[in-house]
């Protein structure tokens, strides 16, 4: 099957590729279980060394890497550097501590010695989204092949220069052959990928569809997987808020990589006596984002990644204003083959779209608390749980209010972001599992016991 990509900006086909077939999946999978055993066997330090290497590559072809996710998925080029330098950083950070995640741990029981080890799984079969098309596959992989394990990639259907650059970076970096390997595959063929038993573990970041789905796939074949899925992040604004503070990073949080974002803020719960200053304000600053070519450094909001994810966001904005929101900025389709415009709704109340659905574009929805307990309620009414952020000029309170949510992660007075030296998933239908920090490194490994008597 051929798969054409149309360019997010300009709407004309920009990239036309082939999936593969059955024989490249044998290809891809035999080379992985040919590098698994060496790979693991392999010193920490040298692991190590290639992952800098990377890192190295990595920012060497930044460049080029950007342009290719601009063309792919709609990135702004500034904030796809960004994405590529904290892509190497990650490679960097798992080379520097992983000798320390890995090392034995003593546990005291009767016996002469006790602890636990941690041995690689083997194949790891990563299915990743286009949104962050780089960082996403990083997350999962610096920890991963430091683990001793080894990879393939299904990537999004439409960043596939993206997964061949990622490609492209490990084998110049030296990686060995068969320790990293990327299939142009549909769905239908990433079962038959996660049922093979040379694959031992799978992880996915992408929808609650996407992730049942595969999931379920894990399941009937006893792999472990680890789930990170979608969020309707609450960003909690309490009465005494410094909105010199809140209101930049309500832009930023809910604008940036054009709202696609898992853990961007989409509900922005408003206490009474900040309420309508915050509306005001909010759509002063997002009014002054700038629309065009994501290759254009004055772009401050990029089109979306396809024309159908756009025409899924206007649906929802305009049945949530059907059903009674109002909408303060916004909310018609836009110059580009799929831009969106910063798009505002106040007034949004259960029974919305914009209340209990993922708005995966920039769109936001103000929902008006009664008290901070109320507030604590509308954040905590939704099946996601991905991360919530509150803001507030006393951290005391913040940080208790944060303790109530219901969320894999909570920031006080900081936008909800994925940092390599924290844990970070979800709850709830936003996924299980955790990647990042020594949590991440630790998902994909036997964690075994040894006693001594």
């Amino acid at each position: 099957m051929t798969v054409e990509l149309i360019h997010p900006w300009t709407g004309e086909v920009d990239y036309r590729y082939d999936y593969v077939g059955e024989s490249d999946v044998e290809r891809t999978l035999a080379a992985a279980a040919a590098a698994a055993p060496a790979w693991a066997s392999r010193p920490l330090d040298e692991r190590g060394a290639l992952l800098r290497a990377v890192a190295a590559r990595l920012r060497a072809r930044r460049d080029d890497i950007a342009a290719v996710m601009s063309a792919d998925m709609g990135k702004l080029r500034r904030e796809a550097l960004a994405e590529i330098e904290k892509s190497a950083s990650a490679c960097e950070y798992y080379a520097d501590h992983a000798i320390d995640y890995l090392r034995d741990g003593a546990i005291a029981t009767e016996a002469q010695r006790s602890y636990v080890t941690y041995e690689p799984l083997g194949c790891v079969f990563a299915v990743m989204p286009w949104n962050f098309p780089i960082w996403q596959v990083f997350r999962f992989l610096a920890p991963g092949l430091m683990a001793g394990n080894v990879a393939v990639l299904k990537h999004a259907t439409n960043v596939p220069r993206c997964a061949d650059a990622i490609a492209d970076v490990l084998r110049d970096a030296g990686v060995p052959e068969g320790v990293f390997g990327v299939l142009h595959i549909d769905n239908r063929m990433a079962e038959r990928v996660i049922a093979d038993r040379r694959v031992k573990a799978v992880t996915l970041t992408g929808s609650e569809r996407a992730g049942s789905a595969v999931a379920s796939a894990a399941g009937r074949h006893l792999k472990k997987c680890v789930m990170e899925l979608g969020g309707s992040d609450p960003f909690v604004v309490l009465d005494d808020a410094d909105l010199d503070v809140a209101i930049p990073a309500a832009v930023a949080s809910r604008f940036g990589n054009a709202g696609q974002t898992c853990i961007a803020a989409k509900r922005f719960i408003v206490t009474p006596g900040i309420a309508d200053e915050f509306a005001r304000r909010f759509v002063e600053a997002a009014s002054k984002l700038s629309v065009g070519d994501p290759m254009d450094d004055a772009t401050t909001l990029a089109p979306m990644a396809r024309a159908d994810l756009r025409d899924e966001v206007h649906a929802q904005v305009r049945r949530s204003i059907e059903a009674g929101a109002t909408l303060l900025l916004g909310g018609t389709p836009g110059q580009g083959a799929s831009h969106y415009p910063a798009t505002i709704l106040d007034h949004v109340v259960p029974g919305m779209p914009a209340y209990s659905e993922e708005l995966f574009g920039p769109a936001a929805s103000i929902l008006r608390a009664k008290d901070e307990d109320d507030a604590v309620r509308i954040a905590n009414d939704t099946d996601f749980g991905l991360g919530a952020s509150v803001w507030t000029t006393d951290k005391a309170r913040g940080e208790a209010v944060a303790r109530r949510l219901q969320a894999g992660a909570t920031f006080v007075n900081a936008i909800v972001r994925s940092d390599v030296r924290l844990p970070f998933g979800g709850t709830k239908t936003s996924g299980f599992g955790r990647e990042l920090a020594e949590h991440g490194i630790h998902e994909f490994m036997n964690i075994k016991t040894v006693y001594v008597a």
